[in-house]
């Protein structure tokens, strides 16, 4: 049967001050009333039960999930640790196994904005069909719409049937030169949409993802705990897709975006007609190219251009638009009793 695997992890950084550590970025309303996971748990209706899909995340994050989602208790796991999408993606599938051996994994994470679920659904459909029919590690590619240096790349190579093809590389986040190049080659933009199944997937981790393999007997005993306790953080991508000859992707022709920070806001959101994009109590006086968010007291914005400001937390926050990029930078120089949010 299919199965779901929706990686809800995050630190909280991305979208300070509003973000925090027990109101992540895949809890924030970014492109709707509702959270980025509820939408992403919407968007699998129709495709797979809820009583199917498992939901990683941190101890602090579980609770505030369970209380949006409408997935059974017991389709948490909760991690001891974060270690980053490996050990998460191992372990979330060898639960999948456990409970039906022949469980093909559909991965995604619970912090993206699809503002079109039908063409996202059918690829999602295609990629677990092709794990299958090809025994492979699917990942799905989408054309790229701009030169961005935020996203890995997927350089397809040979076809294998159907629309599937292997890959040939994977880049990650590129510079303006390399990306602008890998678009001129025909590169996709690495979704982090993967399908496997189950046998194919840890029979692959086992090989060559030697941070996570050795760990593997404690999840046979049950021992989630120590698994946490003995693996290396790394991410699937780098510990096991860019490793593996077993990779393979499709092309999909859906919107798609990781809504990776302030500025994004400008793609997911209507913007004014001076190109403002604003959410809460926010007026705007010969302002343009701002993106402003109010979680209480009223923002104006008068005679300013291309700038990010939010209030939220008991915290403001004034930033060029043109740095929006460098938040976690820039929240790493201020000092604790600044940068730490109140729980």
């Amino acid at each position: 049967m299919d199965w779901a695997v929706l990686l809800a992890g995050g630190s909280g950084t991305r979208f300070w001050p509003l973000s925090s550590p027990t109101r992540p970025k895949q809890l924030l309303p970014l492109a709707g009333p509702r959270s980025t996971a509820e939408e992403t748990v919407a968007r699998l209706e129709g495709l797979i039960p809820p009583d199917r899909v498992l939901i990683v995340a941190g101890g602090q994050l579980a609770g505030p999930l369970q209380r949006r989602l409408s997935i059974p208790f017991a389709n948490y796991l909760v991690e001891p640790r974060p270690a980053s999408t490996a050990p998460a993606l191992v372990w979330a599938t060898f639960e999948a196994r456990r409970r039906d051996p022949d469980a093909t994994i559909l991965s995604l994470h619970a912090d993206w904005v699809v503002p079109d679920p039908a063409p996202f659904v059918q690829a999602a459909r295609a990629a677990l069909q092709a794990a299958r029919a090809h025994d492979r590690l699917v990942t799905v590619g989408v054309v790229p719409t701009r030169v961005e240096t935020g996203y890995g790349y997927i350089v397809p190579g040979s076809p294998l049937g159907d629309a599937c093809r292997r890959v040939a590389r994977f880049t990650e986040k590129p510079d303006v030169p390399t990306a602008t190049r890998l678009l001129a080659e025909g590169a996709l933009w690495n979704t982090g949409l993967f399908a496997w199944t189950a046998e194919r997937f840890l029979a692959e981790a086992r090989v060559h993802t030697q941070e996570v393999a050795p760990a593997l007997p404690r999840l046979d005993r049950g021992d989630v705990a120590g698994f946490f306790r003995e693996v290396r953080d790394i991410s699937i991508d780098v510990g096991l897709l860019e490793r593996s000859a077993a990779v393979a992707v499709i092309t999909a022709d859906f919107a798609w975006d990781d809504v990776g920070g302030w500025d994004a806001l400008a793609r997911v959101r209507p913007a004014d007609a001076a190109g403002n994009v604003l959410a809460g109590t926010v007026t705007p006086v010969d302002a343009a190219g701002c993106i402003a968010w109010s979680d209480g007291i009223p923002i104006v914005l008068a005679g300013v251009r291309d700038l990010v400001v939010v209030e939220a937390n008991g915290r403001i926050l004034v930033l060029d638009r043109a740095r929006a990029a460098d938040l976690k930078q820039i929240l790493a120089r201020l000092p604790p009793e600044v940068r730490d949010l109140p729980a």
